[in-house]
């Protein structure tokens, strides 16, 4: 897609001969860096990439598979989109971030803190969680569907029911579009990548956290107690009346957030 005059470069980093497209909003060795979820794309940030950039460098990526970005046959682990995300920081000169990631970009973003501490100074976590809703044959039975013949279909009314609640019908209408394009075979081993009980394993996150959550049933007092285990600096809030989609739907309202949480933790300091 051809880029308007003025706008930020649309660039193309390299993992394993695979090209993983970020757009990356302003210039320094931090930036903040947003990851998306199951079958979206770096669009869902659109509310956020150019506000945040008065205030801090910004890049936002396609991980592997969605998007720009290349979509090889291979296993789309959360290792793998951790090693993406570091070959774009490296690609764009960034040598310290705080990670945005919504939903299953929790897992990602959480991946990357393992794999590269040294680098990552803060997470943010939107709506998405730090150990599995169910266990290997709930999440078995869940994504054998996603495995057939028509795919389309019935990912179509998973995502249907999962964007309902956002009140913009343009909003919902376009990210369904966008979900809906991310092939199949990646869909479907995103998901198998969850499986690994590795990436569950209960070790300390000693990085700040801001933790934003729609109100649900799955969010209840004793998940915030075994978040509050795992991180030491958390912040850690419930949302009532936006949808998974809290970015979208209350756009002003997360960046102020997001701002306020940076500026507390001095992780917007040079």
């Amino acid at each position: 897609m051809a880029k308007s005059a003025g706008a930020p470069p649309s660039r193309f980093a390299n993992l394993d001969g695979a090209r993983i497209h970020y757009t990356d909003y302003g210039k320094g060795e931090f930036a903040l860096l947003f990851v998306h979820g199951w079958n979206c794309d770096e669009t869902v940030w659109k509310n956020q990439a150019t506000d945040l950039a008065r205030h801090a460098r910004v890049i936002t990526i396609d991980l592997l598979g969605h998007g720009q970005s290349d979509k090889p046959v291979i296993p789309y682990t959360m290792d793998l989109h951790a090693r993406a995300i570091d070959a774009v920081l490296q690609d764009a000169g960034a040598k310290s971030v705080v990670l945005v990631g919504h939903s299953n970009g929790t897992p990602v973003i959480r991946q990357s803190y393992r794999r590269y501490p040294e680098k990552v100074r803060g997470l943010v976590i939107l709506d998405g969680a730090l150990r599995p809703f169910g266990d290997q044959a709930m999440m078995e039975k869940f994504i054998a569907p996603l495995r057939g013949r028509d795919y389309e279909q019935t990912a179509g009314r998973f995502i249907g029911v999962m964007l309902a609640p956002i009140k913009n019908v343009a909003e919902r209408e376009q990210i369904k579009t966008t979900m809906l394009r991310t092939p199949q075979h990646v869909a479907v081993s995103e998901m198998e990548g969850l499986l690994d009980s590795a990436l569950w394993q209960p070790d300390k996150i000693e990085a700040p956290v801001l933790m934003i959550l729609a109100k649900q049933p799955a969010w209840t007092p004793e998940y915030e107690e075994f978040a509050r285990s795992l991180v030491a600096n958390l912040d850690y809030r419930i949302w009532d009346g936006v949808s998974h989609f809290l970015m979208v739907d209350a756009p002003t309202e997360f960046n102020r957030a997001l701002l306020g949480f940076l500026k507390k933790n001095k992780l917007l300091a040079k």
